[in-house]
């Protein structure tokens, strides 16, 4: 039979639990609406800044004048992939989806005898990864000390990126986040940004709302110069939003599951807590009343 004190002092225990966990989908859910609201207003300024580019791409593309942001080094020895996950945890699978997807990325690489790299932003990003592939790992970025990530934290990113490929440290790059659809609902993304893969140009002409080609000024590589690292730092942007209103989505919906969870454990507990009291109660009368008819 159980001990009524432990019983006592567990129900105790998993209701400080629920107060905690409904603290946190509090808390999540409040930080959600923000964090959605700047995902969804960096989405049509990364999609037009793409549609443009597709446009420019199309008409320099074999061009020994291109850009090598767009052109790449010819080669795909060296891949770089940049791993965005979050700080914290205790929201459900976001972390453990995005990790996934790249450790299955660098398998496929290495079976193809290519080199990896990788980049990591996010603490749990690191946790999760330097245990198998800590030698791969070449900087760790984490967003300490920093409240609301703005465009500031995606530009040096960005020009990280920009001179380890200036330097010849890689070949292509490809980016690891969670697209946010929905409270329960984050949808893995990997997107090469290195050299960019752009749709196309029925894609672009949908994009920026226009079924004529652009006539640019000046020439189209001049242009490209300037939009393509501005590129590179939007789509690292746009992940990094993303991946804020993925988070706080999925530890609301997780603290949630805990809450719920946790109130089914109570009433269990308390439900064993009353019969294992009536049954002591009752042991305890018949006692009295054999004892009592004995005299």
């Amino acid at each position: 039979m159980a001990n009524l004190k432990d019983l006592q002092t567990r129900i105790t225990s998993v209701k400080s639990t629920q107060k905690i966990t409904r603290a946190m989908q509090m808390v999540a859910a409040a930080k959600l609406r923000r964090s959605q609201e700047r995902a969804e207003a960096a989405r049509p300024y990364s999609d037009r800044i793409a549609g443009v580019l597709t446009n420019l791409a199309a008409s320099v593309k074999d061009s020994p004048n291109a850009p090598a942001l767009l052109a790449g080094t010819g080669k795909d020895d060296t891949h770089l992939l940049i791993v965005a996950a979050a700080d914290r945890g205790l929201c459900g699978g976001f972390n453990s989806s995005i990790v996934r997807n790249a450790r299955k990325h660098i398998a496929e690489l290495q079976g193809q005898g290519k080199t990896v790299k990788l980049l990591l932003i996010g603490k749990k990003s690191n946790d999760l990864m330097k245990r198998q592939y800590a030698s791969l790992i070449v900087e760790v970025l984490d967003f300490q000390g920093i409240r609301d990530v703005g465009f500031d934290y995606a530009q040096n990113v960005g020009e990280r990126v920009e001179q380890m490929f200036v330097d010849g440290e890689f070949d292509v790059c490809t980016i690891f986040y969670a697209n946010f659809v929905s409270v329960v609902t984050q949808t893995p993304v990997v997107q090469q940004l290195i050299p960019p893969m752009f749709g196309d140009e029925d894609e672009a002409e949908a994009t920026d709302g226009a079924a004529t080609p652009y006539e640019y000024e000046p020439d189209e590589e001049e242009i490209l110069a300037k939009l393509l690292p501005l590129n590179l730092n939007a789509q690292i942007f746009r992940a990094i939003l993303e991946n804020a209103a993925s988070e706080q989505g999925a530890r609301m919906s997780a603290m949630d599951n805990a809450t719920r969870n946790a109130g089914d454990m109570i009433d269990k507990l308390t439900m064993v807590f009353n019969r294992t009291r009536q049954a002591k109660i009752t042991t305890e009368l018949i006692e009295i009343i054999s004892g009592a008819e004995s005299l």
